[in-house]
């Protein structure tokens, strides 16, 4: 009886044997079975069906091959493609073109992660069609998707995209040996305390199935408005504007944005390689010509570096003011400022050389595009109007933190100006301010006032009146999003636990060092807050050295600004430190308020709703990061909207970094292809994902009225 069982066994065997020929599937994927020392029947298996290979021309690439197979197998989890390097050119397609996630969705569960019985389906059955062995590759389990559906339309895509070839057999890793499973373990870390969220939005169906979209992708169409390719949706509401009662306190450059952001896409200019016909406009250099703002000379602006205080150069100028206090310490103790009514921008950008960051703002056209003229430099600016200009100085700044005041009632004895000087130094008293040091600069002619804001309430007991009036106990100082601007004043932080009673570190020191009042509260992700604040930027040192500075495609060295659509605390912009660039952090208004810790670090940003367009002008950022904020917008407003805001904003070339789960990587994904946008890189692990895109020139034919912002 054993022996009766034995050669039935062996009868088995052999019959199995023989049934794996071409043109047949077999149920084990060869690549996940046992190490095989028949050599004879791996080399048939190897000829025939080509399972982990793509095309070869040698026996040592297809060896080569191999390997790259088997350490694939290792995590059946993982998809991986990069396609561009940064000179444009395609590198690694290890699972075709980027739109495969939505082609190959069937085949993935909403984790990102394909099942077994899909996997073996699906390697299986290209292990039996060798007819197809010259347009198909597969990773035999690997968890990257077959390519024998995707090879044939990545090429064609390609070619069209680029005009160039695509380059499949470079087996270039996405990111460098190592960084692949620590930024994702520290991802799942960091997002802890969003899993809600994320889990939500799985469950969540998308704004725009990847399915609806239609062949030519989503039907975009160009924005037709009156401020054509500067439009700006919540500064150019003519609707609202006309409705207003008032103009007199610049009420029409405050923000209006219409009920539903636009899903239109911004038109460019006609030449873009020049950067002068992104900013056409003469008119402020005839303006403020004798200032030496701005020069036109040819097909180019130069910006001597004048302004109108400041006639012979910005460098001397803020040499001047720090020679007129020296505690100003531009760099050390003074690193972040802001610039009120800042022209061109020229007294932020030449500070760069001192290492202070100077936040720029003017209202929108006061003098033609002058922020815009600022943006094109590279120097940090934004729309802004001024309100109740001094209480709200007064808000902001740092008790014991400065104002300089430069015009012309400090230094000229003209009627107006001495009236001026007078009701200044009235107002600027009653407040508190202490006037530090007046002096005038003989080089420019000019002169400026500083004054220091008090670090203590002691003033404000003491006056005889209150006026301006303290702040009631309910206000709240931090309210800054849509609050009516209340003509008072809060008072100083006098605990030395709370946050603005002392000077933070020197800088460059600040960056890494926590706040020393967050170590009385609980941070964003849960740990205690200083432990918290550690761990996001050792996350985002990580990130940015491991991955972000080769694993992208970004030629670094041309990025001028980046803006980082969800921020929390500021590591992302910390860990660019050493890079010429600057960050704008943005602090959603629907996310934990740490836009004091940016500026505590030494860093700067502002508050935004993205379900409504960001103040600034199109075309005006390099890259764009946006870290598990899609996700969440996408359940308050049409994701369609937020990624035609982000190609409003994202200058033609500029790259979009999207971190997020697979699902909304996958629809974004979608969408970018639908506006032709370049698919660099694309990258999952147990759900989430990582996408880079870049912004082409590419604008649709038919137009859409937006009449809204029609004169």
């Amino acid at each position: 009886m054993v022996a009766f069982v034995a050669l039935c066994l062996v009868g088995v065997w052999m019959f199995m044997s023989s049934s794996v020929v071409p043109g047949q599937s077999s149920n084990v994927p060869v690549s996940q079975g046992t190490e095989n020392s028949n050599t004879d029947n791996q080399s048939d298996l190897e000829d025939d069906s080509k399972v982990t290979e793509t095309q070869t021309e040698t026996d040592s690439n297809q060896a080569g091959e191999e390997n790259q197979g088997e350490k694939s197998q290792k995590d059946p989890k993982t998809t991986s493609q990069t396609f561009e390097d940064g000179d444009g050119k395609k590198e690694d397609e290890n699972s075709g073109e980027a739109g495969s996630n939505s082609d190959s969705g069937e085949k993935e569960n909403r984790s990102g992660e394909k099942s077994e019985s899909d996997e073996g389906e699906k390697t299986t059955t290209d292990e039996g069609s060798s007819e197809n062995k010259n347009d198909s590759e597969t990773d035999g389990g690997s968890g990257e998707k077959s390519a024998s559906d995707e090879g044939e339309k990545s090429t064609d895509e390609g070619e069209n995209k680029d005009g160039g070839e695509t380059v499949g057999n470079s087996a270039v890793e996405v990111f460098p040996a190592g960084a692949q499973s620590e930024l994702l373990n520290e991802t799942n870390t960091q997002n802890a305390a969003w899993s809600t969220q994320a889990a939500e939005s799985q469950k969540e169906k998308n704004s725009q199935s990847p399915s609806d979209v239609k062949k030519d992708g989503q039907a975009w169409k160009v924005c037709n408005t009156t401020a054509g390719p500067d439009y700006i949706p919540c500064l150019d509401n003519w609707k609202a504007i006309r409705k207003l009662s008032s103009t007199k306190h610049y009420e029409h450059r405050e923000r209006h944005c219409p009920d539903e952001a636009p899903t239109c896409l911004v038109p460019v200019p006609e030449v873009m390689q020049i950067w002068y016909y992104n900013v056409p406009h003469t008119k402020l250099a005839e303006i403020k010509g004798h200032q030496n703002w701005v020069k036109v000379s040819g097909e180019y602006l130069t910006f001597p570096g004048g302004g109108t205080q400041f006639k012979h150069g910005a460098l001397h100028y803020i040499d001047f003011i720090q020679d007129s206090l020296l505690d100003i310490a531009w760099g050390k103790r003074t690193r972040v400022i802001l610039d009120v009514g800042c022209g061109v921008a020229s007294f932020g950008g030449y500070l760069f050389e001192r290492d202070v960051l100077a936040m720029s703002f003017a209202p929108k056209d006061e003098h033609e595009a002058q922020v815009q003229f600022a943006l094109e430099r590279g120097i940090p600016a934004t729309l802004a109007a001024g309100g109740k200009l001094l209480l709200e100085l007064n808000r902001v700044l740092r008790p014991g933190g400065y104002f300089v005041w430069s015009a012309t009632p400090v230094y000229q004895k003209l009627e107006e100006d001495v009236g001026i000087w007078k009701e200044m130094t009235k107002l600027t008293k009653a407040m508190c301010w202490e006037l530090v040091v007046i002096k005038k600069d003989k080089l420019n002619g000019v002169g400026a006032a500083i004054y220091r804001k008090p670090t203590s309430n002691e003033c404000y007991n003491q006056r005889t009146k209150n006026e301006p009036p303290l702040c009631k106990e309910s206000d709240d100082p931090n309210a800054a999003w849509n609050v009516p601007l209340e003509a008072c004043m809060h008072k100083v932080p006098e605990d030395e636990s709370l946050r603005g009673s002392n000077w933070p570190e020197q800088w460059p020191k600040r960056l890494e060092s926590p706040p020393y009042w967050l170590k009385s509260q609980v941070g964003v992700y849960g740990k205690p807050g200083q432990e918290d604040f550690a761990a996001d930027y050792k996350h985002w040192k990580n990130v940015v050295s491991q991955s972000y500075l080769n694993g992208m495609g970004i030629n670094w060295s041309s990025v001028r600004n980046v803006m980082d659509m969800r921020a929390v605390y500021g590591g992302f912009a910390a860990a660019l430190k050493d890079l010429q660039v600057w960050v704008m952090n943005v602090v959603p208004i629907d996310s934990p308020d740490t836009l004091p810790i940016i500026y505590e670090r030494g860093l700067f940003g502002m508050y935004h709703d993205w379900c409504q367009s960001f103040n600034t002008y199109p075309r005006t950022y390099d890259v764009l990061h946006a870290d598990h904020l899609l996700s969440v917008v996408k359940k308050r407003c049409n994701l369609v909207g937020l990624v035609a805001e982000v190609d409003r904003i994202l200058r033609p070339g500029g790259k979009l970094i999207v971190r997020d789960n697979v699902e909304t990587i996958t629809e974004v994904e979608s969408l970018a292809k639908s506006m032709n946008w370049d698919i660099r890189m694309i990258y999952s692990k147990e759900g989430e994902g990582l996408l880079c895109v870049q912004k082409t020139m590419w604008r649709p034919k038919e137009a859409e009225l937006i009449t809204s912002a029609i004169m």
